[in-house]
């Protein structure tokens, strides 16, 4: 559980400094939002940092139940760049693509990269791996299949105030890395 427990480590110490970058007046400082080369730095820190204490827990739990699995199969470098890549694939879609839905959001959280690495066990278990080879479905086909299950997969968390682009997106990463084995260490 290294791997998962840094990162959790990091999603506290990111909460840390929020609070005290809220008190000199900065809050959002660490949140993604667009245009995205204004801070390039929150593409990586909106990935840690949390709206809440209760954010960061729910974040910290769900993130406790699926990454000591991933981190079975994987080694901690490819855990952690694919914590932060798939986050801030997710982060990146919530801001462009919400944002034309109404006003440009802000986003920050763990959560598109935790529906990552649960997408990642979903479609790169050996069951998934034996079905997926026996049924034989068309590049395309399984990346309608992939939508359909990530859509499906964000409809379990959908609430006001949540990131829903940025939990499907990051279901949909997760799912295609899984089929792909792309974490695999062997």
């Amino acid at each position: 559980m290294r791997a998962t427990l840094e990162t959790l480590a990091a999603a506290v110490l990111a909460r840390l400094v929020q609070l005290a970058l809220g008190a000199v007046g900065l809050v959002g400082a660490l949140a993604l939002s667009t245009p995205l080369s204004v801070s390039p730095w929150t593409l990586v820190t909106s990935v840690y940092a949390h709206g809440s204490a209760g954010h960061l827990l729910a974040n910290a739990l769900a993130l406790l139940l699926v990454g000591p699995l991933v981190e079975r199969r994987t080694t901690r470098l490819r855990f952690h760049a694919f914590v932060v890549g798939s986050g801030m694939l997710a982060g990146i879609a919530q801001v462009t693509l919400g944002g034309l839905l109404g006003p440009p959001p802000a986003v920050m959280g763990l959560s598109g990269a935790i529906f990552a690495l649960g997408g990642y066990l979903l479609a790169g278990n050996v069951v998934s791996a034996t079905l997926f080879d026996r049924v034989r479905l068309s590049t395309r086909t399984q990346l309608a299949l992939f939508g359909v299950v990530a859509l499906a997969l964000t409809l379990t968390t959908a609430a006001p105030g949540v990131a829903l682009i940025a939990h499907a997106a990051g279901a949909f990463c997760g799912l295609l890395a899984g089929r792909l084995g792309l974490l695999d260490a062997r």
